[in-house]
């Protein structure tokens, strides 16, 4: 069936005392297909599509582009679920399945960039919401987008744990020789079973080890997100140590790895999901987050240290450990527990950088081992 025939709802001109379809501003209309069952794109028309990050923020960028909201990636640990809310959806099954499209997103973005008052700071896609979701393979919105940013001279960085990336490999490569272009992926499971059960529309970790390697041969950098590593599910040293190798061996230019983040929104889904697939694990889930979003100081500390005893033995000891900032375990440390001052520390890679990082694997041959000295089994602490 052709697309265009499965509006909900076409277009209307407002009528006083009319009531829109949705509270969405530029609300165009309302597709559902066949194609992709259960799930509703709602076409806007936006006004401005650069989001300044608000001010006192510690992320390295200053501006995003997000030209979707809602995934149908459906990742059950998703951190940007409570921004749902902000339209009047609910941050658990709307969030999956009621995705908004700003379909005029390079058109108006190619226009905000032309304004003199543009000083052509760094933009970050993929920070709320995946930009390459399946969505994007009928929409397109990605190579007006980068074309825009690439031709007014503005760095840009891509995360994303979508394989449709590919698709714009040669766009990108095109776009790294006229500005700074960092790439990020989003993998923290070689458990195929467990990320289908837990990201359920996402390309599976080898579908996303492949990308990373295309990316790689291309010439272009890839930083790898490892996050969320899930408490009990996957922080074995046998999940860790086949990670960081299956990264190490794909050609990941750096890594970052962290536990699991459960803010508002995200925390009411997630342990909806544990009762239900590992009601033996609700427990210890809420001991371990207590009433915070933050796992315990103590399973951040045990967990960095398994980190970077796995990635000095596949040679990634030089890319950032943890995620965020690095955890200062020593005793005597006057830094406060402040699971905020572990601000991200992106890996090598997935910002811009004005030279491409050498090959991972040139220099891996002899960091290969690296602490592995250092490697006696750890098992987790028992208070959590």
């Amino acid at each position: 069936m052709r697309w265009d025939a499965q509006a909900l709802k076409p277009a209307q001109p407002e009528m006083p005392g009319t009531a829109p379809l949705l509270p969405l501003a530029g609300l165009v209309r309302s597709v559902s297909t066949p194609e992709f069952a259960g799930v509703t794109f709602h076409e806007v028309t936006a006004k401005s599509v650069l989001n300044r990050v608000p001010a006192g923020s510690r992320m390295p960028f200053e501006w995003t582009v997000n030209p979707y909201r809602g995934c149908s990636h459906a990742c059950v640990y998703c951190f940007a679920r409570k921004t749902h809310t902000y339209l009047d959806f609910d941050a658990g099954l709307d969030f999956d399945s009621q995705v908004v499209v700003k379909i005029n997103a390079a058109e108006v973005l190619r226009k905000e960039l032309g304004k003199p008052s543009w000083q052509r700071q760094h933009v970050a896609l993929g920070t709320n919401t995946d930009p390459y979701q399946r969505a994007e393979g009928r929409y397109r919105l990605m190579p007006g987008i980068i074309g825009a940013l690439a031709d007014s001279g503005t760095p840009l960085s891509i995360l994303t744990k979508g394989t449709l990336l590919a698709r714009d490999i040669p766009l990108l490569k095109h776009a790294a020789a006229q500005v700074p272009v960092g790439i990020g992926i989003s993998l923290a499971m070689t458990d195929e079973q467990l990320s289908e059960a837990i990201e359920p529309g996402t390309p599976g970790p080898r579908a996303r080890l492949k990308l990373i390697s295309r990316l790689r041969e291309a010439g272009l950098p890839c930083g790898v997100m490892a996050m969320p590593i899930l408490p009990w599910l996957s922080d074995s040293d046998e999940a860790l140590d086949s990670l960081f190798a299956s990264l190490a061996a794909a050609g990941a230019t750096g890594v970052t790895a962290g536990a699991l983040y459960l803010k508002p929104g995200t925390r009411e889904w997630f342990m909806q999901w544990i009762a239900a697939r590992h009601p033996e694990l609700v427990g210890r889930y809420r001991r371990l987050y207590g009433t915070g979003s933050y796992a315990s100081k103590e399973y951040r500390t045990w967990l960095a240290g398994r980190v970077r005893f796995f990635k000095a033995r596949h040679g990634l000891a030089g890319s950032h450990g943890f995620s965020h900032r690095e955890l200062d375990v020593h005793a005597d440390s006057p830094r406060p527990d402040d699971p905020r001052g572990e601000e991200a520390a992106y890996p090598v890679g997935s910002l811009p950088q004005h030279r491409v990082p050498q090959e991972a694997g040139q220099h891996r041959a002899g960091e290969h081992r690296a602490g592995q000295h250092g490697g006696t089994r750890t098992s987790q602490p028992t208070l959590f």
